[in-house]
C-alpha cells in the first residue's frame, strides 16, 4: 500500500440534518477506521438536496478550517452514475472528499485550484453497502478516515483529470435600467441575506448618497448603508459588508429575510435613492475582469 500524507482533522458537512442517526453513523465508522482524528462538524443544516446551499457555505467556511481532510455530502445523485471523487489541494495541504456534482467546485477554485483527483472506485477501501443510497457511511465517511490514517489518493480508485470535475455555476450581478440585479446567496439563521456582490462593484459617485432603494417581489424599501447592526434602529433596513466582505441586507433587531420576502436564489435589485423620494439613480457596476458567468 502506497503512503500518504496523515491528517489530523476531519471537517465535516452535509444535509444530513440532526434528527436521524445519519451523522452519529458517519462518525462512528470514521473513528473505526481513524479513531486519532478529530472531526469537526460545520454544518448538517443544508437544505436537503440543495447543492449549491451546501458549496456555498463550504466555501465560505474553507478558509477557516484546518488544514486536513473536508468531507462534504450534499449528494441528490446518490447511487447513479455521479462520480465518488477524492480531490487534493494546496500541495497537499487538504484534501476534499464527497460527490462530483459541483459540491466541491467552488471551495476548490478558492483554494487555487485542484493539484489531482481520484474516482473512488476501490472498494477495498469502502463498506459493504446493504443499498446504494447511503454513500457518506459507505464510501465518503471511509475514504476520509483512510486518507487520514495516511493512505494515498491513489489506493483509494483511478486518477481523474482535474479539468473533468463537476464545475459549480454561480450567479453574477449585472446592470439594468433599473438598478443593479443582484441575487440572495445565503440567509442566516437572523434573517440577514447576502447578495452576490462585492462592494467594490459599487461605484459611489456623491459620497453623501447614503441609501439604497431594494425592490424585491412587490416590495419596495429604502436602506440604510451601515457598518454595524447598532446603527439601524428597530425594523430599519440596512445594507452592509458582511463578515465574508460581500454586501448584506440586514435590519435592525429583526429579520430582513422575512421583512423583505426573500430566500435564497431571489432577486433584488439596488439602485440609489435620492433624498429618500420615489425617483432613483441605478448603481454603477465596475467593469472587472475576473466576474464572469459560469464554471467557478
Amino acid at each position: 500500500m502506497k503512503k500518504g500524507k496523515k491528517y489530523e482533522t476531519i471537517s465535516f458537512l452535509s444535509d444530513f440534518g440532526t434528527t436521524d442517526e445519519f451523522v452519529g453513523v458517519v462518525h462512528s465508522v470514521i473513528n473505526s477506521i481513524a479513531p486519532f482524528a478529530k472531526v469537526i462538524d460545520i454544518t448538517h443544516g443544508i437544505p436537503h438536496y440543495d447543492i449549491r446551499s451546501g458549496g456555498l457555505a463550504l466555501a465560505r467556511s474553507a478558509q477557516y478550517l484546518s488544514p486536513g481532510v473536508v468531507l462534504a455530502v450534499v449528494d441528490p445523485g446518490v447511487g447513479t452514475e455521479r462520480r465518488a471523487v477524492a480531490v487534493e489541494v494546496g500541495g497537499g495541504e487538504s484534501v476534499l472528499v464527497g460527490p462530483d456534482n459541483g459540491l466541491l467546485a467552488p471551495t476548490v477554485a478558492l483554494v487555487g485550484g485542484a493539484d489531482r483527483a481520484v474516482s473512488l472506485t476501490e472498494t477495498n477501501y469502502q463498506l459493504p453497502a446493504p443499498g446504494p443510497t447511503f454513500a457518506g457511511r459507505d464510501i465518503f465517511g471511509p475514504a476520509a478516515a483512510h486518507i487520514a490514517s495516511g493512505v494515498d489518493l491513489s489506493e483509494l480508485g483511478d486518477e481523474v483529470e482535474v479539468a473533468s470535475l463537476m464545475p459549480g455555476l454561480m450567479p453574477i450581478t449585472s446592470k439594468e435600467n433599473d438598478g443593479l440585479h443582484a441575487e440572495v446567496l445565503w440567509v442566516d439563521q437572523y434573517g440577514n441575506a447576502q447578495i452576490n456582490l462585492d462592494p467594490a462593484e459599487l461605484e459611489i459617485k456623491e459620497n453623501e448618497i447614503n441609501h439604497f432603494e431594494i425592490k424585491t417581489a412587490g416590495l419596495t424599501r429604502i436602506a440604510k448603508k451601515v457598518e454595524t447592526f447598532e446603527e439601524l434602529g428597530g425594523g430599519e433596513l440596512g445594507l452592509t459588508i458582511d463578515s465574508y466582505g460581500l454586501l448584506a441586507l440586514v435590519i435592525g433587531r429583526g429579520s430582513a429575510a422575512e421583512e423583505m420576502k426573500i430566500n435564497t436564489g431571489n432577486q433584488v435589485i439596488i439602485s440609489f435613492a435620492e433624498n429618500f423620494s420615489t425617483q432613483s439613480v441605478p448603481v454603477v457596476l465596475k467593469q472587472s475582469d475576473e466576474k464572469i458567468q459560469g464554471d467557478v
